[in-house]
């Protein structure tokens, strides 16, 4: 909890409010949160159907169920822009991070966020009479939420 208020600090943000993740390629927040019309043409667009409403009625994204593909499809149908793809800039910061209920950390032997990443961006560190203990590679992981669903032990914060 630390850690978040202090990135939202670190952001400007001084409100002490959880952070949502909204659609690949949204404006700053508080850019966003002035372009969004709250249509809802981009929950429409997604054919993971990952993006739901929260309680304003704004668009974020529900890790649980699915990935993002970056299709663009919800960039496409913002029509106030609060979605702007920009040449040379990633979908989002997120990334995934493994908590300390993981499985593997009480030595039980789990690979499923591994499997289900398609970057390999999970990798296992072997570890001597324990378990392989996972890592993730923030330079190749993108955020996509892959790993989040099918974890076990919900260790998954994608963030």
């Amino acid at each position: 909890m630390a850690d978040i208020n202090r990135r939202q600090f670190l952001r400007g943000d001084f409100s002490g409010r959880k952070t949502v993740p909204r659609p690949p390629w949204a404006l700053a927040e508080a850019d966003f949160m002035a372009a969004c019309t709250r249509c809802g043409d981009c929950l429409s667009a997604c054919p993971q159907h990952i993006l739901v409403a929260d309680k304003d009625a704004r668009p974020t994204v529900d890790f649980g169920r699915g990935e993002c593909t970056y299709c663009g499809n919800c960039v496409e149908a913002c029509q106030p822009r609060a979605l702007e793809k920009r040449e040379g800039a990633p979908p989002w910061r997120l990334k995934a991070q493994i908590r300390n209920n993981c499985l593997a950390k009480s030595n039980v032997v789990c690979r499923v966020c591994g499997d289900a990443c398609p970057v390999q961006a999970i990798r296992f560190r072997p570890a001597v009479m324990a378990a392989a203990q996972p890592e993730v590679d923030n330079d190749l992981c993108t955020g996509c939420g892959a790993c989040y669903a099918p974890c076990p032990a919900q260790a998954i914060r994608i963030g």
